[in-house]
């Protein structure tokens, strides 16, 4: 599981950068959600995987005991997940309404401003 999810992550990474170069708002608010997703994967991996193990010591003990998870990435994952839905709900509404506007997704009919 280890040696999978390093390739896993590159793989997420490449996919989300091939889909933000195109020149289509769906494709680069795609690839921005992947990039998201794969950055969380990422920050998962580095944090740890642990099995069995909790973040929290028992009343006890003073240390926590081996194999135990670290708690900070955790909770900044569980931020950028909440953020990334935000920014996500923003994007989709964003390319409703210049769909709306210019009748196209693509960001070469939307260089021009006359249509305004």
């Amino acid at each position: 599981m280890e040696v999978l999810l390093p390739f896993m992550i590159g793989i997420l990474f490449s996919v989300s950068l091939y889909l933000i170069i195109h020149r289509h708002l769906f494709k680069l608010i795609l690839g921005l959600i992947l990039f998201g997703l794969a950055t969380n994967l990422f920050l998962f991996v580095v944090g740890g995987i642990t099995r069995g193990g909790i973040a929290i010591i028992k009343q006890e003990e003073t240390f926590p005991v081996e194999p135990y998870s670290d708690p900070v990435p955790q909770a900044l994952l569980l931020t950028a997940i909440v953020i990334g839905f935000g920014i996500q709900a923003f994007a989709i509404v964003l390319i409703r309404r210049v769909y709306r506007s210019f009748k196209s997704n693509n960001l070469d009919d939307l260089n021009n401003t006359e249509k305004i």
